[in-house]
């Protein structure tokens, strides 16, 4: 690995890793039972308003493991927050495709680690933000060569308190020849 390679990926410590906006839907009900029929979770604080009640709460509460469902794109076209933010860009790389260009064009999620400071009811809307934290040096992992690439996502609610965290690490690599 070259060392302006890495010069190249340690500047992005600590930089915006996409863009800051509001994902275009709130917390709701309809796809907190989608959630739930999906992976067969039957926990009533998420599905029934009275026992929800009945535990201390106003009413249902999403499960905290649909955090990052809230924020994802999907097939989506950007939304204008998106937009901006690519076309602010212009010509400038993102560490992931300065990555790719060196050739680590392979990816592969490693591990996630969520912080919850608050459950997310029904009508939050919420935004969030990635910023990069590290890009370690070159690794020989069983898959390849590569970077270890971590992310540290921040969610707001509408009011701008952060209600969770989520550090998502990323392997990319160079696939192998042949």
């Amino acid at each position: 690995m070259s060392e302006d390679l890495q010069k190249t990926l340690d500047a992005f410590a600590g930089t915006p890793a996409g863009p800051t906006g509001t994902v275009p839907y709130p917390v709701n009900e309809a796809m907190i039972h989608h959630w739930c029929d999906a992976v067969g979770d039957r926990n009533p604080a998420y599905l029934d308003p009275e026992a929800a009640k009945a535990s201390g709460r106003d009413g249902v509460i999403a499960p905290p493991a649909m955090l990052q469902a809230w924020t994802m794109r999907g097939l989506r076209p950007p939304t204008p927050e998106e937009a901006a933010y690519a076309a602010s860009l212009g010509d400038q790389k993102q560490a992931l495709d300065v990555l790719d260009e060196a050739g680590f064009t392979s990816v592969v999620a490693t591990n996630c680690e969520q912080e919850y400071f608050r459950e997310l009811v029904p009508g939050d809307q919420l935004s969030h933000e990635v910023t990069t934290e590290s890009i370690s040096g070159e690794k020989k992992t069983g898959l390849g060569v590569g970077h270890f690439v971590t992310q540290l996502y921040t969610y707001k609610d509408a009011a701008g308190e952060v209600v969770a965290t989520m550090r998502f690490r990323i392997l990319k690599f160079r696939p192998p020849a042949g």
